[in-house]
């Protein structure tokens, strides 16, 4: 099989429109989804983008990976789903980027700059898009097409100041048309690869940035959504409330930006409920905009006679707030953070209309997607292959899920100021059950939520007395968790006095 690799940028886990979230317009996705698997408590290991898609992509949870931000490089010797697939014979294709810059040690031979340093070894760069230098290829194309392109990576994507609303009163279009857009832009990159492609089998690997702020887009999605249509964000407790629950929280409610969501800086206590509907209308309708290019995507399998044999997968790196809690964006340890679709198809490997509830991870796709295309995995992975839950309706992989989060903040040090934190304690860990939600601050106090009696994650309860026997199951359930997969703390290999060398990793002798 061949296999197409779709990530969306900041796609929240319920933003399908077969979750039945109010004002989701996707119907590309949907019929994917409903003609494979789709799995509906899926979740993302890590935040910023960078240490979200190199855990997709290595199959390695963070704390093994070790690349904590955007700007991290990541750590040489680590093989990522392109290698895997190169050295099967496929021919590998990425459309945008990873977000997961190369090793010093292995930019030996590549100029300085050469886009291939911004990301995963393994791939042909078919079209890049990288805000490393200011999205060149597209600013190119806009300015060929005869607009006249702002300066600046965040200006680029920005309407003019006279701009006006759609007649659904929706913040004004961008300036360019949809057919220009850099979602439109990058899908015109994706389909010409797949009408190109040779007789090799072939692993596209698409990335677009939408619906990741700014929040704009073109016409007629800008106003394609009914701003009354859409849901206000969930705050069932006040702002106040939220940044006295826990000083990471607050911490995160006075460094967040509002203006790439709202066109301006404004203190989230003062918004109005238009504007929240208006904001998020227009983040609909860019996921509306992505699932009409992931349509144009699919009919070119079609066209080309590849649609049966190739495996297509829809996820996210990480989700987004909205302004649920109220925070927005992807710095939180709230579910929105981290909870992403996935969708899986395939006529001929996966049956239509499977819908799983069980925890699935970002650590699961590089097993999958061996196991799926008939591929030995010869190198460790922290994720299991989800094939069995596609045979096994009552099959799980796991009782609870786990992401992590790195908020050193270089090269500011923003929070770690705020907080009064040295760098090497400002992480934390959280662990997710379908009961309680337990995050394992280093240098901060810990953080529980009951998720059966508050589901919106209102009431950090870790110091009242009748759950203190909670939070010690779950620190334990933590401190397993990273025993049984921190790479760093014990070898794999074991020498049997004068006999062989032993990876347990591979479960096969090799000779020492």
């Amino acid at each position: 099989m061949n296999l197409l690799f779709i990530v969306a940028d900041q796609w929240r886990g319920d933003a399908l429109g077969i979750t039945g979230t109010p004002g989701v317009h996707t119907p590309h996705l949907d019929r994917l989804a409903s003609e494979g698997a789709v799995f509906t408590a899926h979740y993302s290991q890590a935040s910023p983008c960078g240490p979200a898609r190199a855990s997709m992509l290595t199959g390695l949870y963070m704390m093994n990976h070790r690349q904590v931000g955007n700007w991290t490089p990541m750590s040489p010797g680590l093989r990522n789903i392109a290698q895997h697939l190169e050295s099967a014979g496929y021919d590998c294709g990425l459309v945008g980027y990873t977000d997961t810059p190369m090793a010093a040690a292995a930019l030996r031979d590549v100029p300085a700059d050469a886009p291939e340093r911004w990301i995963c070894p393994g791939f042909q760069l078919i079209e890049p898009f990288l805000f490393s230098q200011g999205f060149s290829n597209w600013r190119a194309h806009l300015s060929k097409r005869g607009y006249d392109v702002p300066h600046g990576n965040s200006r680029i994507f920005l309407p003019p100041a006279h701009a006006t609303a759609g007649t659904h009163g929706n913040f004004p279009p961008a300036y360019y048309a949809a057919e220009d857009s850099d979602t439109a832009f990058l899908a015109d990159a994706a389909i010409r690869f797949i009408e190109s492609a040779g007789a090799a089998p072939w692993f596209l690997h698409f990335n677009c940035l939408r619906p990741h702020p700014p929040i704009v887009a073109p016409a007629p999605y800008h106003d394609l959504i009914r701003a009354a249509d859409v849901e206000l964000p969930c705050r069932p407790a006040p702002l106040q409330a939220v940044a006295d629950a826990h000083p990471l929280h607050a911490a995160f409610l006075k460094t967040q930006r509002l203006k790439e969501y709202f066109g301006r800086d404004v203190a989230p206590d003062a918004i109005p409920e238009s504007l929240e509907r208006k904001m998020r209308a227009t983040y609909f309708g860019n996921c509306a905009e992505v699932d009409a290019n992931i349509g144009r995507i699919v009919n070119a399998l079609h066209e080309a006679g590849v649609y049966d044999e190739t495996l297509i997968v829809f996820t996210s790196d990480h989700g987004d707030q909205l302004g649920d809690n109220w925070i927005y964006g992807r710095r939180s340890a709230f579910d929105a953070h981290f909870h992403v679709p996935l969708v899986l198809h395939n006529p001929a490997h996966i049956p239509a209309g499977i819908t799983r509830d069980t925890f699935t991870e970002h650590v699961d796709l590089l097993p999958t997607f061996l196991d799926l295309l008939g591929i030995k995995q010869n190198h460790h992975a922290d994720g299991y292959s989800l094939v069995p839950l596609l045979d096994d309706d009552t099959a799980t992989l796991r009782d609870t899920t786990h992401f992590e989060l790195d908020f050193r903040d270089y090269p500011t040090r923003e929070l770690p100021k705020i907080l009064g934190l040295d760098d090497g304690v400002c992480n934390a860990s959280i662990v997710r059950s379908k009961h309680f939600k337990y995050v394992h601050c280093a240098g901060l106090p810990p953080m529980l939520f009951d998720l059966v009696q508050d589901p919106a994650e209102t009431r950090n309860v870790a110091a009242q007395t009748r759950y203190a026997p909670i939070v010690t199951e779950y620190a334990q359930r933590m401190l397993d968790w990273r025993l049984a997969h921190q790479q760093e703390a014990f070898t794999f290999h074991h020498q049997v006095y004068g006999d062989r060398l032993v990876d347990s990793r591979r479960k096969h002798d090799a000779q020492g």
